[in-house]
């Protein structure tokens, strides 16, 4: 996709600081639980934001890819990669436009999700499916919809929230091995604040 692409995320990521910091998201490690690393298996994180998850996951011992929409967000991934010493395949690109041609072991998304367009999920969730082989990992943190929860300070408006429960409609057909809901603090904006999330590792059988 064009570098010219960009998002209300390419002033956070151009900051010195990571916006969402260093520590991996826990769904990281229910992946090396459920398909540890020990034949290489490929990982796909979408929606990579700073690196942080791309970078445990290479760190760990998958063959990682990663992409993002903010231009800035993806070169960051690759500068904290490269510092490393860490091979992550990052490129810039809409997860609402991209369609998988390739298979990955683990497709990976944390607070990304919810950038989908609600028309659009049954057939980007069928894409990631198909692109899926068998034994293969779905793994997800995705912000929910909560009646009490105020919109987050720094939510973009194009943001739709899904409902609770609503991503395991998707996967009644593959085994759930993990999925939980709840509700989080969250700084990321300097104002404290909430979010309700839906974490599911679903794996293809």
């Amino acid at each position: 996709m064009s570098a010219k692409i960009s998002n209300p995320y390419d002033k956070r990521y151009a900051q010195d600081n990571f916006y969402w910091g260093l520590k991996p998201s826990a769904l990281c490690y229910e992946i090396l639980k459920h398909l540890p690393p020990e034949k290489s298996p490929t990982a796909l994180d979408m929606g990579c934001g700073e690196g942080r998850n791309a970078v445990f996951l290479a760190r760990n011992g998958y063959r990682v890819w990663a992409f993002d929409l903010s231009a800035a967000g993806v070169e960051k991934t690759r500068r904290y990669a490269e510092q490393l010493n860490l091979p992550v395949a990052v490129f810039q690109t809409d997860i609402n436009s991209y369609r998988l041609q390739e298979n990955y072991d683990i497709l990976f998304s944390t607070g990304t999700m919810h950038y989908i367009r609600p028309e659009l999920r049954d057939e980007i969730i069928a894409n990631y499916k198909t692109h899926t082989p068998t034994g293969g990992l779905n793994v997800y943190s995705i912000l929910i919809e909560k009646p009490f929860i105020p919109r987050a300070p720094d939510a973009d408006v194009s943001a739709a929230l899904w409902k609770s429960g609503e991503i395991l409609t998707y996967y009644h057909d593959w085994e759930i091995l993990f999925f939980e809901e709840t509700i989080f603090d969250c700084n990321s904006s300097g104002i404290p604040h909430r979010h309700a999330v839906n974490r599911i590792v679903a794996r293809k059988i």
